[in-house]
């Protein structure tokens, strides 16, 4: 049973064992409840829409999703949760991305409990984490491709042509064959199997 006036807390992630640790270090802390964990987007959202959490910790990478698609999914489940993005690569391409799509902030992983238990309470009580806000995204510079790169990658992983690319981001043909062929210079591939293969090896897709 939950502790009335705990704040309550989702846990994401699709590894058991940091899955498990997160609920354990939690669990120290008196004035936080885990509300439910989930393994997969799919999961999240369910649980989202039942538990009503005031906190959702998810990991960046999930098996069934990526991250900046499964906000605004979270968000439409419970508009009154926040989403607290939880990684290990606070560098990766898909953090600004993630993080313009609804997510409050990032805390890294390798954070001790103490600062797990601080983050929450934070976003719980004003609704963002240090210095970032939601719709903000961190300085890209050094990441492998830029936020926009990435949405154009992911598009062509699931498919899409340029021009249905286009269409879904508003963009030029043109401009989304520049996107295209930056990606695939970063990347060093010929062509859109290649970029795909590639992308995935760096942790990307």
């Amino acid at each position: 049973m939950l502790r009335a006036g705990a704040v309550r807390v989702l846990v994401v992630d699709d590894h058991p064992v940091v899955r498990d640790g997160v609920v354990s270090a939690l669990g120290r802390h008196s004035d936080i409840e885990v509300a439910g964990h989930a393994a997969d987007a799919a999961d999240a959202v369910a649980a989202c829409a039942r538990e009503r959490p005031d906190v959702v910790l998810l990991d960046l990478r999930l098996p069934d999703a990526h991250a900046a698609d499964v906000v605004p999914r979270l968000r439409a489940a419970c508009p009154s949760s926040r989403v607290l993005l939880f990684t290990a690569f606070p560098e990766h391409s898909a953090v600004a991305p993630t993080l313009a799509a609804g997510a409050v902030g990032l805390l890294v992983k390798d954070a001790s409990g103490r600062e797990l238990g601080e983050a929450i309470r934070q976003v719980a009580r004003t609704g963002a984490y240090p210095g970032v806000h939601p719709g903000a995204g961190p300085d890209a510079s050094g990441a492998p491709v830029t936020p926009r790169e990435y949405d154009v990658l992911r598009l062509v992983a699931s498919g899409h042509t340029n021009g249905e690319i286009g269409e879904r981001l508003r963009l030029s043909p043109n401009t989304v064959k520049t996107y295209l062929h930056n990606v695939m210079r970063k990347l060093d591939a010929r062509n859109r199997a290649q970029v795909i293969t590639n992308a995935r090896a760096h942790g990307l897709l």
